[in-house]
This record gives C-alpha cells, structure tokens and sequence, in this order.
C-alpha cells in the first residue's frame, strides 16, 4: 500500500502502471480497478470554474488516507492499494486524485476502491476553494456515502 499526497501533476496511466510492475508480483491479480477523478469546470450548478485550490494538513492528511487504505484491506480480500491526490492549485482536465486497488478477484477491487474515493470525497482533511465567475468560493462538503462510513466506524 502506498498514499501519495503532491502538488505536482501527475499521469495516472503512468502511476499505476509503474507501480503495478515495481510492487505486484504478476499473473497473481485477476481484478485492477483504477479510478481517476479529473477537476470539471462546474459545480454547485455553477459553470466557469477556472481553477481550484486544495489545501491539507501535512501529514495528518496522509495518516488519514492510509487508514482508509487499511480499512478497505481488512473489508475486502484485496492484494493492494495505490492513492495519489494533489494538493495546491488545480486547473480543469487535470487530474486530481487516482485511486488504483488490485485483488484476485473484480468485485473485491470494485467494493474496497469506491469505498477508498467515497471516503476521500467525504471525510479526508482537505479544504476546496474554486475560482468561479463571480470570484473564491469555498466548498462546505461532498456527497457522503453511508455504506463507506458505516465499514470506517
């Protein structure tokens, strides 16, 4: 398992199949699901959204995402877990967060990575600020996941 959290940007093709070749032994995994999630320049039903600002608390925020990680390995059969999320500014059609989980079967790799990006999306110590049309906004919160945070209580 490894979490990543970096300004700079990233291709998620890249990661995971760097990290798939350097840590996975192979032909041992039958299911890989990986999801990307790309800044859109909408939200809220507001469109023209130029760039957005993530902020975090250093080290706290990736002591978080790895517990999450480990939560999703003692739900699920799982074999790994890779998350890469940025921090800084962020404009649109750049990525902002990977989440690649692999296990011998799909369905595990499909369960354990969407409650990883459903717990990101909702709980993880991050603050988002966008530049819309009409000047900053800070964003209060994200769609929660019940089933994600009942297996994280």
């Amino acid at each position: 398992m490894k979490v990543v959290v970096q300004e700079a940007l990233f291709d998620p093709w890249e990661e995971v199949r760097n990290y798939q070749q350097q840590n996975l032994p192979r032909g041992k995994h039958g299911g890989s699901v990986i999801f990307v999630g790309t800044m859109r320049d909408f939200n809220e039903g507001v469109d023209g959204i130029s760039r957005m600002y993530l902020d975090h608390y250093p080290g706290m925020t990736e002591k978080h995402i790895e517990r999450v990680c480990e939560d999703a390995m003692n739900e699920w059969d799982i074999m790994d877990a890779y998350v890469v999320h940025r921090v800084g500014e962020i404009n649109p059609d750049e990525p902002i967060v990977l989440v690649a989980v692999w296990s011998r079967h799909r369905a595990m790799a499909f369960d354990a990575c969407r409650f990883i990006i459903n717990d990101l999306k909702h709980r993880a110590p991050f603050w988002k600020r966008e530049q819309r049309p009409e000047g900053e906004h800070w964003v209060e919160g994200n769609t929660a996941d019940e089933r994600a945070a009942r297996i994280a209580s």
